[in-house]
C-alpha cells in the first residue's frame, strides 16, 4: 500500500529481471553516492525528505536532508557516504513540514498585518513542539541537543512576546541558530518511510586500483636466435624479479594469465597456427595435461611452493596477485577422462571444441554446465578456495558471459558469505545486457568498451553512462590493451598514442590496467586491420630487454609511474560517480574533471584534465568550464598546477590550451590552494 506521503522510484536500486528484489547496490568505504526519490503529498502542504543509512550492525546514521532538484519536480536527492565494509541499508523518509508551511504563510501575512498575532502564536507553538521532541535519544552524533533546544525555545519566547515588534519577532524564527536546529532536528508530521534498500560496501580495491598483466613464462625465458635449441621458459622465480619494476611504476595488482599445465593435443603454434613446433609453449588458456589441471602449476614455471613465494614477494612490495579463472579444458585435462559428462559430445562421438565462427579453438574444450551442474559447481568452488588458501584474493574471470548466470550468482554469493574481501573481475567483452547482468549478480568489476571509444563524443557518452546510470552496480576497469586486443588507435602513431590512452584510462576510471609491453609501445599487428599482435605472447615466449629500453629511453614507464603517483595522491581520482565533462570548441580536445564531495575529510580535491585525442597533430582550443561541476567560482578565476610539467596557470570560465602530443598530450591540472 502506498504511504501517507508517497515515496516513489527510489534510486539506486538494482532492478534486473530475474534477480531478487534485495539485490544490493554497490559502494566502497568513503564513496559518496546519490540517493533520489519522487516525494509529494496532497494539497499545498509542504514536506521534507531525507535519507538514513543503517550500518552493518543495524545502527542508523544521522538523517541526511534531501533537496528538491528543481522546484515543482517532486524529485529529491542527497549524497550519503558509508564508512565501512559490509551490508548496509538505506531508507528514504518523508514528512509534513508544518514549520516550513508556517514560515511561508507568515512571511506573506505578517508584513501586511494580516492575522499577525495569530500567526506569531502558531509559530511559537510549533517551535516549542520542535524543542520538546529533542531528547538525548534523538541526538545524532556531533549534534548538541542542549544548544538546539535553547535556540528553538528562545525563538518561541520571542515570537510570543508582544513587547517586540512583529517583524522582529518573525525574524527570530529565521536566525541561523534556529535554522541549524531545525535542520538537525526537523519537526516531522505524518512521518513516512520507504522500504529499506540494501547496499553492499566492498573493500576499496573493488573500485580503485592499477593493474599490470604479464606472462611469467616470458620473464627470464631464453630464446636461441638460430632456432637450434628449444626455448627455455621463464619461471615463477625469474618472474618474481619483475615485480620490483612493476611496483616501482605504481601498480597495485599483478594479473597472471593461467599458470597451469598446458595440453599438447591440438596445441597451437606461433601466431595461432594449427601446428605447433617442438619449442612452442601453447596457449595458457588450453588448461590441463597429465601434469594436472586447474589446481596445479605448470612444471615449466615451477612448483606450488614457487607460486607461494611469488605471492609473498608481491605482498612485500604492496602488490596483490590476481589469478585467471578460465573454466575450460584442453583435450588432455584430467577432467576429460574422469568427467566426460562435463563436456558436449557431437554426433560423431567427438567432444566439441570451442568455436566462435569462423574462429576455431581446437585446443580448448568448453564445459557444458547443463551436464552435472552440481558436480561442476563443487569442482569449481573447490578450485577457487584452493587458490584462496594460497593467497589469492582477486580473480580475473575469463569469458564469464559464456557460462550460465545462475552458476556465477551462486559461486560469488558463496565466496562472499565467507570471504567478502575476495574480488572477481569479469572479462566480458559482450552485449551490454549480459555485462550489466554479470555486474548485478555480484561481479565486482568489469572490462568495458573503453578500448574502442576514441573520439571526444564517444568518450563523453560512455563515461557519462558508466559514471551515471550503471555506476551503482557496474564498476569499470579500463584496460588499455590485452594480449588479444591491440586497438587500431595504438597501431599508427607510436608513443604519443600510447600516452594519450594511458592518460585517459588512468584518470577517467578509478581502475585501469595495462598488458606487459605497453610501456614499450608494442604496436605491430598480425596483419593490417587486425587487432591481434604479431607473434602474440599467447602462443610464444616474449622476453623483453627492459634494461636496454630504459637506458635508451624507449619506454613510457616514467609516464605510467607519474600517472599512478597522481592517482594515489588525489582522492578525487579514487571515485567513479564524480566524473564530469566540460566543453571544448575543438573536437580533438577532451576536457573532464573529478572532485571530492562535501563529506570528504580534508581540503577539497579537484583534478581537471585536458587531453589532445589526436596523437599526430598539435591542437589548440578554448575549453569552457562548468563551475558547479568543479565546485569553484570559475568566473572569479583560480590558479592551477600541471602535474605532468609543474607549470602553473591562471584559469577562469574560458581557457586557451595548446597541446603538442609529441611533448605532452595532456594537462593534468590541480587547483592551487
Amino acid at each position: 500500500m502506498i504511504g501517507r506521503i508517497p515515496i516513489l522510484d527510489v534510486q539506486p536500486v538494482v532492478r534486473v529481471a530475474g534477480l531478487p528484489a534485495d539485490t544490493p547496490a554497490k559502494a566502497v568505504p568513503g564513496e559518496s553516492f546519490l540517493v533520489s526519490a519522487t516525494v509529494f503529498r496532497e494539497g499545498h502542504e509542504m514536506l521534507g525528505a531525507g535519507v538514513v543509512l543503517t550500518d552493518p550492525d543495524g545502527v542508523p546514521q544521522p538523517l541526511v536532508r534531501m533537496r528538491e532538484l528543481a522546484e515543482g519536480t517532486d524529485r529529491y536527492d542527497a549524497e550519503v557516504t558509508p564508512a565501512s565494509e559490509g551490508l548496509w541499508h538505506f531508507t528514504v523518509e518523508a514528512w509534513g513540514d508544518p514549520i516550513a508551511r508556517w514560515q511561508h504563510d507568515a512571511a506573506i501575512k505578517i508584513p501586511i498585518g494580516q492575522d499577525t498575532e495569530l500567526m506569531l502564536a502558531e509559530g511559537a507553538l510549533l517551535l516549542r513542539r520542535a524543542a520538546g521532541q529533542i531528547t538525548p535519544a534523538t541526538t545524532p552524533p556531533a549534534q548538541d541537543a542542549r544548544t538546539a533546544r535553547a535556540a528553538l525555545t528562545s525563538a518561541a519566547r520571542e515570537l510570543a512576546d508582544p513587547q517586540i515588534a512583529p517583524l522582529d519577532r518573525l525574524a527570530a524564527a529565521g536566525r541561523p541558530d534556529v535554522i541549524a536546529a531545525l535542520t538537525a532536528f526537523p519537526l516531522r508530521h505524518l512521518l513516512t518511510r520507504s522500504d529499506s534498500f540494501p547496499l553492499i560496501v566492498h573493500r576499496q580495491r573493488a573500485l580503485f586500483g592499477s593493474w599490470y598483466e604479464f606472462f611469467p613464462r616470458s620473464e627470464g625465458a631464453v630464446l636461441d636466435p638460430t632456432h637450434r635449441r628449444k626455448p627455455r621458459s621463464g619461471t615463477l622465480r625469474t618472474a618474481a624479479k619483475r615485480l620490483d619494476a612493476i611496483a616501482d611504476m605504481g601498480f597495485d595488482v599483478v594479473y597472471l594469465p593461467p599458470v597451469h599445465p598446458i595440453g599438447t593435443t591440438a596445441r597451437k603454434g606461433q601466431n595461432n597456427t594449427l601446428v605447433a613446433g617442438p619449442g612452442d609453449p601453447g596457449s595458457p588458456w588450453a588448461i590441463g595435461s597429465p601434469d594436472g589441471g586447474h589446481d596445479a602449476i605448470h612444471p615449466g614455471l615451477g612448483t606450488l611452493e614457487d607460486f607461494d613465494a611469488f605471492v609473498a614477494r608481491a605482498r612485500e612490495l604492496g602488490l596483490e596477485v590476481a589469478m585467471d579463472l578460465a573454466l575450460q579444458a584442453s583435450p588432455d585435462h584430467p577432467w576429460v577422462a574422469s568427467h566426460p559428462e562435463w563436456f558436449t559430445t557431437r554426433a560423431d562421438g567427438s567432444i566439441a571444441y570451442a568455436e566462435n565462427p569462423p574462429k576455431k579453438y581446437q585446443d580448448i574444450y568448453p564445459l557444458n554446465f547443463d551436464n552435472d551442474p552440481e558436480g561442476i559447481y563443487a569442482e569449481v568452488s573447490g578450485l577457487v578456495r584452493h587458490w584462496m588458501r594460497h593467497g589469492i584474493r582477486i580473480f580475473r574471470v575469463d569469458n564469464p558471459h559464456t557460462k550460465p548466470l545462475p552458476f556465477w550468482q551462486r559461486l560469488l554469493a558463496d565466496v562472499a558469505a565467507t570471504d567478502p574481501d575476495v574480488i572477481f573481475l569479469a572479462e566480458a567483452f559482450t552485449r551490454p545486457a549480459m555485462m550489466h547482468a554479470l555486474a548485478a549478480i555480484g561481479f565486482h568489476q568489469s572490462y568495458t568498451y573503453f578500448t574502442w571509444r576514441n573520439t571526444a563524443g564517444e568518450l563523453t557518452g560512455y563515461g557519462t553512462e558508466l559514471a551515471g546510470p550503471t555506476a551503482h552496480f557496474m564498476r569499470p576497469n579500463f584496460f588499455v590493451n590485452t594480449p588479444d586486443i591491440l586497438c587500431q588507435y595504438l597501431q599508427h602513431a607510436g608513443p604519443p598514442a600510447f600516452a594519450v590512452r594511458a592518460v585517459l584510462a588512468a584518470l577517467l576510471s578509478p581502475s585501469w590496467g595495462v598488458y606487459s609491453g605497453y610501456e614499450l609501445c608494442e604496436n605491430v599487428p598480425l596483419v593490417p586491420g587486425s587487432e591481434e599482435y604479431l607473434d602474440s605472447e599467447k602462443y610464444a615466449y616474449r622476453p623483453r630487454d627492459w634494461l636496454s629500453a630504459e637506458r635508451l629511453g624507449l619506454t613510457i614507464a616514467p609516464l605510467l609511474r607519474r600517472l599512478n603517483e597522481i592517482r594515489r595522491a588525489h582522492p578525487a581520482l579514487h571515485w567513479l560517480r564524480n566524473l564530469r565533462f566540460h566543453c571544448s570548441d575543438q573536437p580533438d580536445i577532451l576536457c573532464f574533471s573529478k572532485r571530492t564531495g562535501p563529506d570528504h575529510p580534508g581540503p577539497p580535491d579537484v583534478v581537471l584534465v585536458v587531453v589532445n585525442l589526436n596523437p599526430s597533430q598539435t591542437r589548440e582550443a578554448t575549453v569552457w568550464l562548468d563551475s558547479a561541476a568543479l565546485g569553484l567560482d570559475a568566473a572569479a578565476g583560480f590558479r592551477v598546477a600541471d602535474q605532468l610539467t609543474g607549470q602553473q596557470f591562471s584559469w577562469g570560465l574560458g581557457n586557451y590550451v595548446r597541446l603538442d602530443p609529441g611533448v605532452a598530450p595532456a594537462h593534468i591540472l590541480t587547483v592551487v590552494q
